[in-house]
């Protein structure tokens, strides 16, 4: 299969392309393409064939599900048993955008699509082209990040080509996404909503319109062996090639750790690699050294997170060490994805 490349401008995207992407979806084929918060590999959601090929192309867990995206709140009623009126809320406070809620499904979504749950992961994205192409191909797309399964999620085009090329139709580069960490997931299908994954849309901002929000236990802990009821509950997500730690306590202690496992590494001709904030970016001698943004720019670390630990790739580095980043209202999101990333290794280094 060869795979078709095209640029579109989120403000004006060409229609013909659109309409050809949408073709391509409604015949039963793939194309990954932008969303606000990472690159998605869209087919359509209704079509048991297609989730099949999504599942092949991405070397993805059958049992994982995969969250379908729609361009309408309306769009919804069609496809799950009942629409809680929290998700009247919540869709009025946050749609379009970030917020992905689980429903009870009906018969029209295939279990294929769900993982073979009897519920339905539902998302309203608001980046232009996403929302385009899911009109363009029949209102549903079932899409999870256009990467090879295990693998940091794209936040550029490129990355969506270097894991899928050869595997879809059609990648559409629409530019480095907005966010970078995928959407947050609040299940509505129990006596009490759950966030199942956190995102850009935080505990403290649903807890405003909810009221009580609770937070399932396997968000920053290692998996538990229960089925995932969301995209990435069950499996490692997010790893960069080289073995990745994170290292937390006190600056200095962190950063001479490092250094010292940096110059090691040098020794072993193993090339190493720090993620950490423009404050302490000079204070470290490992070979690559890359900031997330400032320390108080919580919307930079997450953006910038997935691009690096791929850039990592790119440069060959073998160990990667990462600063901590649990501070702040996207510290959740943000520590869920690295820790992930890490296979939950973490080296504290508080002072006693």
């Amino acid at each position: 299969m060869t795979t078709e490349y095209v640029v579109l401008n989120e403000e004006t995207p060409d229609p013909a392309v659109i309409e050809r992407a949408g073709q391509i979806i409604k015949n039963g084929g793939l194309v990954a393409f932008p969303t606000e918060t990472v690159y998605g590999l869209g087919g359509d959601a209704l079509n048991p064939a297609s989730s099949k090929k999504i599942y092949a192309a991405k070397g993805r867990p059958s049992d994982n599900p995969l969250i379908v995206h729609v361009c309408r709140f309306e769009d919804i009623g069609p496809i799950v048993r009942e629409i809680p009126p929290q998700a009247v809320q919540l869709a009025e406070a946050f749609w379009p955008g970030p917020l992905t809620m689980i429903f009870h499904k009906n018969d029209r979504v295939p279990a294929e699509t769900t993982g073979g749950l009897d519920t339905v992961a539902i998302r309203f994205p608001s980046n232009t082209i996403a929302q385009a192409l899911i009109k363009a191909s029949g209102g549903y797309i079932a899409a999870p990040s256009a990467n090879r399964s295990g693998r940091p999620s794209p936040t550029l085009a490129r990355y969506c080509m270097e894991d899928l090329d050869g595997r879809v139709e059609m990648v559409i580069d629409g530019g480095q996404v907005g966010i970078g960490l995928e959407s947050t997931i609040i299940d509505l299908t129990e006596e009490e909503p759950v966030i199942l994954r956190p995102g850009f849309i935080t505990q403290k901002k649903l807890a405003q319109v909810l009221g009580n929000v609770d937070v399932d236990r396997t968000i920053i802990t290692p998996d538990s062996g229960i089925a995932p009821k969301a995209p990435g509950m069950k499996y490692r997500h997010y790893a960069p090639k080289g073995e990745l730690v994170i290292l937390e306590g006190s600056r200095g202690n962190v950063v001479a750790e490092i250094n010292k496992a940096a110059a090691k590494d040098r020794e072993n001709g193993i090339r190493s690699g720090v993620i950490c904030t423009d404050e302490t970016r000079d204070m470290y001698s490992a070979d690559c050294v890359k900031s997330a943004g400032a320390r108080g720019d919580e919307e930079s670390i997450a953006r910038e997170l997935f691009r690096i630990l791929r850039e990592f790739d790119d440069e060959n580095v073998g160990h990667i060490y990462s600063e901590s980043f649990r501070e702040g209202d996207l510290g959740q999101a943000i520590m869920n994805r690295l820790m992930k990333a890490a296979g939950h290794k973490v080296i504290d280094l508080s002072d006693e």
